[in-house]
């Protein structure tokens, strides 16, 4: 077992200081100390900025350390001038604390009366502070099964349910990263105008990318009763200079001035505000690739088997666990065999020990605790992603990946894996096989008297589709040359005892269409009541008849199956009959924006209302 922390006393001793700890994880400093300074941990734990402050703004401060240490401080006055020059503020409108704590700490004696409001889980000094005052603590769960995501119509529910004078939101929210729009902001605070205050903790609003400006600073400094905190040791990652200041209207933002100590801000922090300017443009580039180290790291633990993983705007990762994985045991394991240093959420309000905040870091650092997560919980390295080239990740050619293990792997010396790789499921192509292509039926095309020699129905469709089909352009008719009756007598006798009567669509003279209905009336005597018998009751069939027409110029046929609405002429007289009826039903189309046009057959019993009246709305809208 390797043991990354010094030797096992030390890192029995290490673990103890987690298991002893209630509200928050032990400080980097007890950690050095308990592994007698020797200690060699990447901490996944405290938030922070892997990119700034640059090297050449460490060489800056260590030039100064013997100044910074051996001298008094400005007035928090000069600094919060210095301070809202750089950020574009009116100064009447910051006051600035010694860590957003301080802050917290002076509003909750100031402002908040009563009650307080604030979704969990969130950060621990929200709730904990009003209820170390004797404030009604108004906790508002956020549902896991949407991702931790804050429904701002349902806290505001919430809050008049519970008549709470005071609201806390912290977006980004702390642990999950879990982010609310501007827009969706000010709408809350429209609708909570009548609290005694509204509080929307900012500390990580910087590493949000989702919009170009996302914070209400400027909102605060107009309204009443809002409050915006910000934290300057999370943004720059200099958790040891306990720099955070407010943004609100001058009159409350005065009122925390005035409760402030004299010298609440230390000489570190002066300096460093100070330094600000110079070095925006590498501020501003830290954050960028942050954002993208951030995306990466997602994705790679995405890939890890069972753990779910929770969209962030903040400079952290809020993930869960495979089933029957209990933090607790596997942050000690990452810390004792791998010295990698994570945050277990289980002592926080609202989640549990399923749940991890990992603090987004440069990809040599993520490949250790990628590699400490595959060996605990699976039992093999095979599952830690591979590096990434400028922000692109790896991949690993066929012959170079490991092979992936069939079980667990550990020594014997080692505990067992936490995790077990599940069995990968079936390929869906063996449990579904391909069923062969089946042929495709030809639409019902509409049956009318044949001209010419006696054929087969098989052989008489395509012909039925070069009669009927309609050039490019105008609709032209399907003109056929009219027979003599003996024609149509020879042809008739061929067709099947099943089909239908056929009626003639064609223009004929008169005189001529009287001699083809007396001909046929002779030449089918015993033919009718022999369909009548092999026909249902209901079904039968009306004696055939020919309808006499005079020829129409001007007319146009009804159309076939799949040809444009526009086909179809406008006579109601002019009718075709299909040759199979039940087919025809079976198979029809129904043309919406052509409702009026199609044959009463078609018409279907109601028509849906899905294909007419406006869309429902898929997102909420803010009033």
């Amino acid at each position: 077992m390797t043991v990354a922390v010094g030797n096992a006393a030390n890192a029995a001793s290490a673990l103890e200081l987690f298991r002893s700890s209630t509200a928050h994880s032990p400080s980097f400093f007890a950690l050095d100390r308990a592994t007698g300074g020797n200690s060699n941990i990447v901490d996944f734990c405290i938030p922070c900025n892997p990119y700034f402050p640059t090297p050449a703004m460490f060489e800056r401060l260590s030039g100064r350390l013997r100044d910074i240490l051996t001298y008094y401080p400005s007035g928090a006055d000069t600094t919060i001038q210095e301070l809202s020059s750089t950020l574009g503020l009116n100064p009447q409108t910051v006051a600035m604390g010694n860590g957003s704590t301080e802050l917290i700490t002076w509003i909750d004696h100031l402002l908040v009366r009563e009650s307080l409001a604030i979704p969990i889980p969130t950060f621990g000094r929200w709730t904990d502070q009003p209820m170390e005052t004797g404030k009604r603590v108004d906790m508002f769960l956020l549902p896991e099964q949407q991702g931790f995501a804050l429904d701002p119509a349902a806290f505001i529910s919430f809050i008049r349910a519970r008549g709470s004078r005071t609201a806390v939101i912290c977006n980004p929210n702390n642990p999950d990263g879990g982010y609310l729009p501007r827009h969706a902001v000010i709408a809350m605070l429209d609708a909570l105008s009548d609290l005694d205050l509204v509080v929307v903790d900012e500390s990580f609003m910087d590493f949000v990318d989702a919009e170009s400006f996302p914070s209400v600073a400027d909102e605060a400094a107009l309204r009443p009763n809002v409050v915006v905190l910000r934290s300057l040791g999370k943004n720059f990652g200099l958790h040891g200079i306990r720099f955070g200041y407010m943004v609100a209207n001058p009159a409350i933002a005065g009122k925390i001035r005035k409760a402030v100590p004299k010298w609440n801000l230390n000489s570190f922090a002066e300096v460093v505000v100070f330094m600000i300017k110079e070095y925006r443009q590498e501020y501003a580039a830290s954050l960028r690739m942050l954002s993208r180290d951030r995306q990466e790291m997602i994705w790679q633990l995405a890939a890890l088997p069972g753990m779910t993983v929770y969209p962030s705007q903040g400079n952290f990762v809020f993930v869960k666990l495979p089933d029957g994985v209990e933090g607790g045991i596997l942050r000690d394991r990452l810390l004792a065999e791998h010295g990698v240093l994570t945050r277990e959420c289980g002592n926080k309000l609202g989640s549990s020990s399923r749940f991890m905040r990992l603090v987004v870091r440069s990809q040599p650092d993520v490949q250790r605790l990628l590699t400490g997560l595959s060996t605990v919980l699976y039992g093999s390295t095979w599952y830690a992603a591979p590096p990434s080239m400028g922000g692109q990740t790896q991949l690993v050619p066929p012959a170079q990946a490991p092979e992936k293990p069939a079980a667990p792997l550990a020594p014997a010396s080692e505990p067992a894996a936490l995790y077990a790789a599940q069995p990968q499921p079936e390929p869906v192509a063996a449990r579904y096989p391909t069923q062969p292509p089946q042929q495709e039926q030809a639409a019902p095309m509409y049956a009318a008297q044949v001209v010419g020699q006696p054929q087969s129905q098989a052989q008489l469709q395509p012909q039925y589709q070069a009669q009927y089909a309609e050039p490019q352009g105008q609709p032209q008719y399907a003109v056929q040359q009219q027979q003599q009756p003996q024609q149509i007598q020879q042809a008739q006798p061929q067709q099947q005892p099943q089909q239908q009567p056929q009626q003639a669509a064609y223009a004929q003279p008169q005189q001529q269409a009287q001699q083809q209905a007396q001909q046929q009336a002779q030449q089918q005597p015993q033919q009718q009541p022999q369909m009548q018998q092999q026909m249902p009751p209901q079904a039968q069939p009306q004696q055939p008849q020919v309808q006499v027409q005079q020829p129409r110029p001007q007319q146009q046929p009804r159309r076939a199956p799949g040809q444009p609405s526009a086909a179809y002429a406008q006579d109601p007289q002019a009718q075709v009959q299909p040759a199979n009826q039940s087919s025809v039903q079976e198979t029809a189309v129904f043309y919406p924006d052509a409702a009026a046009e199609v044959p009463p057959a078609f018409l279907p019993a109601q028509r849906s209302s899905a294909t007419s009246g406006p869309r429902p709305a898929l997102y909420w809208q803010d009033a």
